[in-house]
């Protein structure tokens, strides 16, 4: 097999016919090239260039192994240059993906923002339950998730906050919690708390559904869940209760569910992902848009 050397001093000195030229070409002393195509030529056991004082020609067998060599280098150039141009360009698409209503909304505004500056890449907004969220980004499915926060993970970039919201808590319309309007973290101890998916962070599953409250009391926990809709029908079946940010009460009113204040809790806050190895041209140029957003409506 060509060593990496060989191949680009073979090359050269077949385009440039000329040892001194393509010892500059690859910023090299000729004695290096000449060397190289020698040592070459040896493995190979026959002379590829005819050498003259005057001039330097392909042998018959040199013009057939450039000949044969010349369009794998011309792909493996052509590959790099696309990988350069996703790196840097915005050609192409970016894809991105939400959890949520709430979520969805943002992201289209973000991508009509992020469109007005780079119209020659195309957004595709997917939505993700919860249990494809990771998957997906990880996968290389989605370039970007909008997501709540905190996550933790290695290999995965969280950007800025973009939205915080009060936590409520959603409980079944009969439950005593739902004559209150207000209740405390602590009070989760007296009821089962619905689980997020096992594929979410466990950064993101400490935060939202605790195994205890602040003070080191025992939360029961519940069935785990796949969906949001899967969480709802199940708090409104009496199975659980379950924490969710404020805007639920907009986007998912149900009759048999109540959404209650948790007062004492943090803000639950909303962010974008990204795999640190895809933090390509595009996936700054959409978080920057997206951060823009927000802070323009502030």
């Amino acid at each position: 097999m060509l060593e990496r050397h060989e191949l680009e001093a073979f090359l050269a000195v077949s385009e440039e016919l000329h040892f001194g030229r393509a010892a500059e070409r690859l910023r090299v002393s000729t004695a290096r090239v000449s060397q190289t195509i020698r040592k070459l030529e040896r493995r190979v056991g026959v002379a590829l260039f005819n050498r003259t004082s005057r001039r330097v020609e392909l042998s018959p067998v040199g013009r057939t192994l450039y000949e044969d060599l010349r369009p794998a280098r011309d792909q493996i150039a052509a590959a790099l240059d696309r990988a350069i141009e996703a790196g840097r360009g915005f050609t192409g698409a970016l894809r991105v993906c939400f959890t949520g209503a709430a979520g969805g909304q943002l992201l289209v505004q973000a991508a009509q923002v992020f469109g007005r500056h780079h119209p020659e890449c195309e957004v595709q907004i997917r939505e993700a339950q919860m249990g494809e969220l990771m998957p997906w980004l990880r996968g290389g499915e989605v370039d970007l998730a909008l997501a709540t926060l905190p996550v933790d993970e290695p290999g995965i970039v969280a950007g800025p906050v973009l939205v915080s919201e009060a936590r409520f808590l959603a409980v079944p319309v009969e439950h005593p919690f739902a004559r209150r309007t207000a209740v405390s973290v602590e009070d989760l101890a007296k009821v089962t708390m619905l689980q997020l998916p096992s594929t979410l962070p466990q950064s993101l599953r400490a935060d939202r559904t605790p195994q205890t409250t602040p003070a080191g009391l025992p939360i029961k926990a519940g069935q785990r869940v796949t969906t949001f809709h899967e969480v709802l029908t199940l708090v409104g079946a009496g199975h659980g209760v379950f924490p969710v940010g404020a805007n639920a009460r907009r986007y998912y009113p149900r009759p048999d569910v109540a959404y209650v204040h948790l007062r004492d809790a943090p803000p639950l806050r909303w962010g974008l992902l990204w795999r640190a190895d895809g933090a390509t041209a595009r996936v700054r140029a959409f978080a920057e848009a997206s951060h823009g957003l927000v802070s323009a409506d502030r």
